[in-house]
């Protein structure tokens, strides 16, 4: 049976295709809003460049608004996976740059409000002298994989 013929077996009995993502929790890593390890298997591969928030999608300035600056680039990550298909939720790794090691701890609860149901990406933290302009505190990069085993 060919793989058409086996997802219109899975549509007749309402099973759902398997997700090429499975999020590998535990429960440190969980209140900090990130997976130790995300396996894929499958999928399109969407390689997102660093964004940046200095700048909201309405032209305002977020120079120094941590939060804001975070808000814009999940914003921006979300995005940039939707043009491919997908959207934040597909999202297996991050890498973020911030200006400051405490800007980590507010970091948290914003990662979990952009990821809602605990399928958080793995995820690696660099503190860095600078960014590219004065008043940007973090940037962020990920990758995503779109699609089904």
């Amino acid at each position: 049976m060919g793989l058409i013929g086996m997802l219109a077996l899975l549509a007749m009995f309402g099973a759902a295709p398997l997700e090429a993502r499975d999020y590998l929790k535990q429960e440190r890593a969980q209140s900090r809003g990130f997976s130790p390890g995300v396996v894929t298997d499958g999928g399109k591969i969407v390689w997102v460049s660093g964004q940046t928030g200095l700048v909201d999608e309405d032209g305002k300035s977020m120079a120094g608004n941590f939060e804001g600056q975070a808000r814009v680039i999940f914003r921006a990550i979300d995005a940039v996976v939707k043009r491919a298909g997908g959207s934040i939720k597909d999202v297996v790794t991050i890498t973020v740059y911030l200006t400051d090691p405490r800007l980590i701890d507010p970091l948290m609860p914003l990662r979990r409000e952009f990821w809602p149901e605990g399928n958080f990406p793995a995820s690696t933290t660099i503190t860095v002298h600078s960014l590219p302009a004065v008043g940007m505190m973090l940037e962020i990069s990920a990758v995503a994989v779109i699609g089904d085993k």
